[in-house]
């Protein structure tokens, strides 16, 4: 993949758990990271003169933050660290990963979240709804993973909304740049209206399933290989838990519908799996790939 992974920090557990996570992404895909602090932006009211000294303090606290950061992981991939600032620590990151080039973004948890579970605080929440590149949240405990353990395995969940081919060129060249397996996940059977009556679930939901795996495997590259596995359970946050998965793993979803162009929203179906999921998760954004970027399904 080799390129730019921004992770936004903040000198928390969660900001750690974030550079571990986005270190590991780092290492295993042959990228540079780019641990980035946003302070807020020199938009003061007339009212409050501007203070150049506690400016400073500000600054150099996050100088030193960045330093400790970037200790954490320095001997497992290329860090550079950057300041940055906006109205918001989301512009700040967005404009961030415009300036790198960054092909992720990944942020922590919010504090409160259990042990390899996520709790989304306000940041990654508005992020997980205008981000234009894909979001890696990062779960609680992720700064006790190695980072130079890699990705064993990618894992796309597929659903019945609109957008797969995005989620499966994104998900094949996640796993081809990180040499992880590639696992393809039908949530068909727990993802259907609830308007569909719960004996026609059982019935159609498994045939369905499989036609939708089908499908999605016959929309891979040549030459690429997938493991398939259809969710089971009495909602998909029960499908979730009853799922095997690895330590080293990365589950792929799809940006909701409701997403404009280039941009990702957060969809029920996502905020579900994120709920259970103890892994970290890639929301990526629905445009086709190539020659088709920007255009919405």
């Amino acid at each position: 993949m080799s390129g730019h992974i921004v992770v936004g920090y903040t000198a928390t557990e969660a900001g750690n758990d974030a550079v571990a996570l986005g270190a590991r992404l780092a290492a295993a895909s042959g990228s540079e990271l780019d641990i980035v602090v946003v302070l807020p932006a020199d938009t003061r009211s007339v009212i409050t003169p501007p203070d150049a000294g506690y400016d400073h303090y500000i600054e150099q606290q996050a100088a030193e933050w960045l330093v400790q950061a970037a200790e954490l992981v320095a001997d497992v991939v290329p860090v550079r660290t950057l300041i940055r600032y906006g109205d918001s620590f989301a512009e700040g990151l967005g404009a961030a990963v415009a300036e790198v080039g960054a092909s992720y973004l990944v942020v922590g948890a919010a504090n409160g979240g259990g042990r390899g579970r996520h709790r989304l605080g306000t940041v990654a929440d508005e992020l997980l709804h205008s981000a234009d590149v894909p979001v890696v949240l990062a779960p609680e405990g992720s700064r006790r993973i190695d980072p130079s353990s890699g990705i064993t395995r990618i894992t796309a969940a597929i659903g019945t909304r609109p957008g797969t081919e995005a989620l499966l060129h994104a998900s094949t060249a996640l796993a081809a740049a990180t040499g992880a397996e590639l696992r393809l996940l039908s949530l068909v059977s727990v993802d259907l209206p609830a308007s569909v009556d719960t004996g026609v679930i059982r019935i159609a939901g498994a045939a369905h399933a499989e036609d939708v795996l089908a499908k999605a495997l016959a929309q891979l590259p040549d030459g690429v290989e997938a493991d398939v596995v259809v969710a089971r359970g009495d909602s998909i946050e029960d499908a979730v838990t009853q799922l095997s998965w690895e330590p080293g793993e990365l589950a792929v979803v799809g940006s909701s519908r409701l997403a404009q162009p280039r941009r990702l929203f957060l969809g029920s179906t996502a905020a579900k799996i994120l709920r259970e999921l103890p892994v970290p998760m890639v929301v990526v954004p629905r445009t086709a790939p190539q020659n088709q970027e920007g255009e919405q399904r």
